[in-house]
């Protein structure tokens, strides 16, 4: 008689920094399902995974699921997958952290569920051949890996239904394909469908096995997914015909698959992930038509050829989004510091902070918001300052006498520099007790980064409007296409939605990187829907262009000056310009003073409008309440971060979020005019395409009249203030 087994693996994650409703929400309508399902149905053995980041929700919120998971476990139904605690792409953390979190992980599992994982979920799939080697001495002996990989060197689908040994520097791991058939047929088609195609592929040889891994939340969060696979009865129905077809078709955990059966080779891997994560890490308009090619010829049935298009690789989301690479470069960095602590000190160096910012989901893009979800970039950068704020204040003391004395940190400055985010030139990078600031000569003298640490938030994570592939989708494709191929229920990867009718028209793409600091030179007749829009014609060469800069500390003072001698384009002359701007900080405060020094050094007279930039994210999208605007002695019609509007001839203003518990407040000499506008990008999530806030865009304008030689003084100063001794009066 015929045989096949079944492997399945489900994964099941909520990215920290997540709303608790949206946890609530996945929680009801797929992880507790499924668990139900388990229990109706004992004939069904699997394998699950569970992220940290989900761990520590469910035992705070719902500890009994984890004591019916464990029951599960213990009659032998479940096999409990271990991974990085956090779920990290490994291969963008550090080999100790790699190490650090599989093991706490291991030890998670053991203590809660009385079992030692053998196996482990890579985040997003995502393999690069070095992996064997520290999988294997984390004492991980098998783990999954999508077909296309395997496919790529040349292996046939009836090569699939079993695992391979791979190996690095003679330590070695075996490694399951994933079946894309299977990934996209459960469950989006009949449950018939895929127990005959499961019937076909049966054979006669002793250890057959299809292997499914995928994602939980497509069992219920997913659109569409709820109604079909619970209300509906999908899951209902392949259990039922699972347990009735045990007799040829067999369910099995993977890591006893391992210990039965034996490998079908050795393989050696390209890098890899899912297709999808492969395609979304290209740059959009490559990633656009390597798409279409894939796709028209594998609806041409040419997968002769089609199996051999494998492109893209995770980590080029490091390339196409800067501000993906200055966040991991943040991590680099604070991965030294909190491991330099560790050498010092056995108490708390911000390791745990360090590895919850590891988490994966803010650091690549795809039908997933990721690097697009504010709250969740905030979240990432918010431990990233704890951990840093942690190890800092163990390597202070550790250097300061007084500090052994008194066990506490006085008050500090120190800078550096260097080529803080690997793009070839040097940044300025400074850290206090209190702040954290980082500055880019090359790009325009402008502020990259601004660390609260009291308050354990970066004002400056941020992100710039730019194309994406599936902006051809909107403009070139109906909006929304609610079934798949004959009537199946369509995958999330493969699901055209637009949430917000308007998305096509706010299609804008911002011409530099929306850090702070700008320095921007108009013609008097520029407006404000003109700079937002990006339709603006810029008369200075300073926006991104390199500036010169010397840095001076005397004692716990720092002064930074940048300074640039540029041109103003104005009435088809070329007119030389200097711009010279002073930054000064203190250790111990929270406020930032900027000296802007203006020069007409040509020989003409010059008109024109300075305009200083600022982007900051206090988390303002959606009409947030708790996120305002401020202006003293002018009341506001609309208060909200993102709300646009223009205000003549004023001295300050304020920008709060009470949640946060911070509110940013300028003040500037001489009076100034400012603009502010939300910047809000057109990007796709698993809920459709839509406009998200990013940030909030404040820009300072002062008009010039100056003739040869004339110089203009504009002088702002921030001061972040706590919420209990703010001005609060909206």
């Amino acid at each position: 008689m015929k045989h096949i087994y079944i492997g399945l693996a489900i994964h099941n994650h909520q990215p920290l920094g997540n709303f608790p409703w949206v946890f609530e929400q996945a929680y009801q309508q797929a992880y507790l399902p499924m668990v139900e399902a388990l229990e109706r149905h004992p004939g069904i053995r699997l394998s699950l995974h569970y992220s940290g980041c989900l761990i520590d929700w469910l035992e705070q919120n719902n500890p009994e699921f984890l004591d019916r998971l464990g029951g599960l476990a213990m009659r032998h139904q479940v096999e409990i997958m271990g991974g990085a605690y956090y779920e990290p792409i490994l291969p963008a953390i550090p080999d100790a952290d790699k190490l650090g979190q599989i093991g706490k992980m291991a030890v998670f599992i053991k203590q809660r569920f009385g079992v030692n994982p053998t196996g482990l979920w890579l985040a997003e799939r995502v393999w690069e051949p070095h992996l064997a080697k520290v999988l294997a001495e984390a004492g991980m002996e098998w783990t999954l890996v999508d077909d296309n990989a395997f496919k790529s060197l040349g292996l046939e689908d009836e090569d699939l239904f079993g695992y391979y040994l791979t190996e690095e520097q003679g330590h070695s791991v075996k490694v399951f394909p994933i079946s894309k058939y299977l990934r996209y047929s459960i469950p989006r088609h009949d449950v018939e469908e895929v127990i005959t195609y499961l019937d076909k592929q049966a054979s006669d040889k002793e250890g057959k096995v299809a292997i499914l891994g995928d994602d939980g939340e497509k069992f219920g969060i997913w659109p569409g997914t709820f109604e079909y696979c619970w209300q509906e009865g999908w899951i209902e129905s392949f259990f039922t015909k699972l347990e009735a077809n045990q007799d040829w078709l067999h369910t099995i955990p993977l890591g006893e698959y391992t210990h039965r059966f034996p490998p079908l080779g050795r393989i050696y891997l390209p890098c890899a992930s899912y297709d999808e994560m492969l395609e979304w890490s290209l740059p959009a308009d490559k990633s656009w038509e390597y798409t279409n090619l894939k796709h028209r010829l594998e609806a041409e049935g040419r997968q002769d050829i089609a199996k051999f298009m494998y492109s893209g690789i995770w980590r080029n989301f490091l390339v196409k989004y800067p501000e993906i690479n200055r966040m991991h470069k943040k991590m680099l960095r604070v991965h030294r510091k909190v491991y330099q602590a560790r050498t010092i000190s056995k108490g708390d160096c911000g390791l745990q902070e360090l590895w919850k910012a590891q988490c994966n989901c803010p650091y690549w893009h795809g039908v997933f918001g990721g690097i697009y979800l504010a709250d969740i970039r905030a979240a990432t950068y918010g431990h990233l300052v704890q951990a840093e704020s942690k190890a800092d204040n163990v390597i202070r003391r550790q250097g300061s006498w007084l500090g052994k004395i008194f066990r506490s940190s006085r008050n500090w400055l120190e800078w550096q520099k260097g080529d803080f985010d690997d793009d070839g030139n040097e940044e300025l990078l400074v850290d206090g007790d209190a702040f954290s600031v980082y500055l880019s000569p090359a790009e325009g003298g402008s502020l990259l980064e601004w660390d609260i640490r009291h308050h354990g938030y970066n004002l400056c994570s941020t992100l710039a409007r730019r194309p994406e592939a599936y902006h051809r989708v909107l403009i070139e494709q109906p909006p929304e296409k609610q079934t798949g191929e004959n009537g199946t229920v369509p995958s999330i990867h493969d699901l055209i939605r637009v949430k917000d009718k308007d998305s096509l028209r706010y299609l804008v793409y911002d011409k530099y990187l929306r850090s702070s600091l700008i320095d921007h030179f108009f013609g008097p007749d520029t407006k404000l829907e003109g700079f937002a829009d990006q339709s603006y014609s810029e008369l200075g060469g300073f926006v991104g262009e390199p500036y010169e800069f010397s840095v001076d500390k005397k004692g716990n003072e720092l002064k930074i000056l940048l300074w640039r001698s540029g041109i103003l384009r104005i009435n088809q002359k070329s007119l030389p310009f200097e711009v010279r701007k002073e930054i000064r900080l203190a250790a111990g405060e929270d406020t930032m003073h900027i000296s802007y020094q203006l020069k007409n050094v040509s020989g003409s007279s010059i008109k024109a409008v300075f305009g200083s930039e600022w982007n900051i994210n206090l988390l303002g999208g959606g009409h947030n309440e708790q996120a305002y605007y401020r202006v003293p002695e002018i009341t506001l019609d609309d208060r909200h971060l993102d709300s646009w509007g223009e205000l003549a001839d004023i001295e300050r203003v304020a920008m709060g979020n009470r949640h946060l518990g911070i509110e940013l407040e300028l003040t500037a000499m001489p009076k100034f005019t400012l603009w502010r506008f939300p910047v809000e990008s057109v990007s796709n999530s698993e809920g459709g395409i839509e406009r998200i806030y990013q940030e909030s865009c404040l820009v300072m304008l002062l008009p010039l009249d100056l003739p040869p030689g004339g110089i203009a003084n504009f002088n702002l100063v921030w001061q972040v203030n706590p919420l209990d001794a703010a001005k609060d009066n909206v």
